[in-house]
């Protein structure tokens, strides 16, 4: 059926959670909406189902849309309407061999991930979870010169691993708090980008690891990024060192992450995202000078909004016989 035939149905488009309800009502409006009222995570059954009974389907990053699920969307399935800026979870290429397009909600998170990286820099350097933990426990027993001493962030080193929108963001908010900005990228960036960033390039990941103060990874996850903080490279930070992650759990070898900071090898660390989803080492969960958060990043208000409008944007498009404009292609990957 064409996306411009006068005569036709509105798109069914299936919704994979529970999304803002601003953001529901005018799918509502628009399309023929089916919505998980349950709002818990399906099962690759419920999604191949839904793909099946579906022109358009809006996942999330917790929804692993692989090519053997693919295979089995029928010829109804067109569009894959993702809602969020990542699109690891979904294999791109088959979709596309398939005639099934892809879109995301790229640079809308941007400084909401970048405020959150700041945060857990400055909970993990001034030890803000062991005194909130004292706190909540009645432990305090008040005020003590040599108690709770944290580091100042002011003339630390900050490393920053993938120096896209969000890293970049990152760099703005560490030159306020007089960080000094090093990052290592695909590609360098533009003379003027860096000199407006006051950040320093470095070719090898290796060499910069070992200079840094704190790292914040901000790349996405791709073959080539998994693993990419293995082992070998932890080692090389220094045992000063404090490890920032609020891009994708994989990008970071987690069990020898949790071994370096139970040995004392690394000095802290602040995650927002883990190897394996919500199953966390239970190991890592112990650790004092360890701050977990539940994937919160983009967990604003306004942010979840505006990818539901750009999610809606790009639908409509496609609707409307046209690409849409967030359409991702292997090439970008």
């Amino acid at each position: 059926m064409s996306a411009a035939d006068p005569a036709r149905v509105r798109l069914k488009v299936t919704v994979t959670r529970r999304l803002p309800e601003a953001v529901e009502t005018r799918m509502a409006e628009l399309f023929d909406l089916s919505l998980n009222h349950e709002d818990r995570k399906m099962t690759r059954e419920q999604l191949v189902a839904a793909m099946q009974d579906s022109d358009v389907i809006v996942p999330t990053v917790t929804d692993r849309i692989d090519a053997n699920m693919l295979a089995q969307a029928g010829e109804r399935l067109k569009l894959v309407a993702n809602y969020g800026a990542g699109v690891d979870h979904i294999d791109v290429q088959s979709a596309r061999q398939r005639g099934i397009l892809v879109s995301n909600t790229p640079g809308v998170v941007t400084e909401d991930t970048a405020d959150m990286t700041m945060a857990l820099i400055l909970a993990v350097t001034r030890r803000i979870p062991e005194g909130l933990a004292e706190m909540q426990a009645g432990r305090w027993q008040g005020w003590a010169p040599t108690a709770h001493l944290g580091g100042r962030v002011g003339g630390r080193r900050l490393g920053i691993l993938g120096m896209g929108r969000i890293g970049q963001a990152v760099a703005r908010r560490a030159n306020v708090f007089g960080m000094q900005v090093h990052y290592h990228n695909r590609r360098r960036l533009r003379t003027e980008t860096e000199r407006e960033l006051q950040a320093t390039y470095w070719e090898s990941l290796d060499q910069m690891l070992a200079r840094m103060d704190i790292i914040s990874v901000n790349a996405p996850h791709t073959p080539s990024t998994f693993h990419l903080l293995n082992a070998r490279r932890l080692k090389l930070l220094k045992p000063t060192a404090v490890v920032i992650n609020t891009s994708r759990g994989e990008v970071i070898d987690e069990n020898a992450l949790t071994r370096m900071l139970r040995a004392g090898e690394i000095a802290g660390a602040g995650l927002d995202v883990f190897e394996h989803g919500h199953e966390i080492n239970p190991r890592l969960r112990e650790l004092p000078n360890v701050a977990l958060l539940p994937h919160m990043g983009s967990a604003t208000i306004e942010g979840r909004i505006e990818m539901g409008e750009k999610v809606l944007i790009n639908i409509k498009t496609f609707a409307d016989g046209h690409r849409p404009p967030d359409l991702v292609v292997p090439s970008m990957l």
